[in-house]
């Protein structure tokens, strides 16, 4: 299955919420952004850079700017993810019905986002220990309340090791990937060199023992 089969998948297989965020997609479309799958949802960007992503849960479903922190926001649509968000704004939809009236608003907004990264503004993050997250690790922290439970959980060195790990990948694409593939040592409570199967002779880290016999 293609890129583009794979995001066609994820709209037709929606049991919630499939008006609004096939709405949401329609307008981040039609301001020229490009869409692909990141962190196993729709994510839309311009020259490669990140713009906006679409998400759904139970109670609702969201357009979440990775900057928002930097839009004027004049409608006062977006809130925070959480209260330790910094970069990540969200419009949240709470409620089932047409949300077209939304359509001009929303444009300006992505087109401001869009103004935004091609002048390369960025958001002051506040230092965290000194530590500023990866910004795909900090957007999956904002929107995955057990991930952020999880991450905050682990010691401070084992969260600095997977920062400087996902960092180190040069394209928002690698780092996503990476973050996706360590997400379920994270959600264990295990760091990025811990022994995952005990037979370590040097526990907690992995000395390769699994490997012996």
């Amino acid at each position: 299955m293609d890129q583009d089969e794979k995001i066609d998948a994820y709209f037709d297989n929606l049991e919630q919420w499939q008006t609004e965020i096939r709405q949401f997609r329609a307008l981040a479309l039609s301001c020229g952004l490009m869409e692909e799958l990141k962190w196993g949802v729709p994510c839309y960007t311009h020259q490669g850079k990140n713009i906006l992503i679409l998400g759904t849960f139970k109670q609702y479903c969201t357009m979440s700017f990775f900057k928002g922190a930097l839009l004027q926001d004049s409608e006062r649509l977006l809130s925070l993810p959480g209260p330790n968000s910094q970069s990540v704004r969200m419009m949240k939809i709470t409620e089932s019905g047409d949300i077209g009236h939304l359509t001009a608003t929303l444009k300006a907004y992505i087109f401001e986002a869009i103004a935004l990264e091609e002048a390369g503004e960025k958001v002051d993050l506040r230092n965290n220990n000194d530590i500023t997250w990866v910004e795909e690790l900090q957007h999956k922290i904002d929107t995955m309340p057990a991930f952020k439970l999880a991450f905050e959980a682990l010691t401070p060195g084992r969260q600095r090791a997977y920062n400087m790990f996902f960092e180190a990948a040069k394209q928002s694409k690698t780092r996503g990937q990476r973050i996706e593939k360590f997400t379920p040592r994270i959600m264990k409570g295990f760091g990025m060199n811990d022994c995952v199967c005990g037979l370590s002779k040097r526990m907690p880290s992995c000395d390769g023992s699994h490997r012996e016999g």
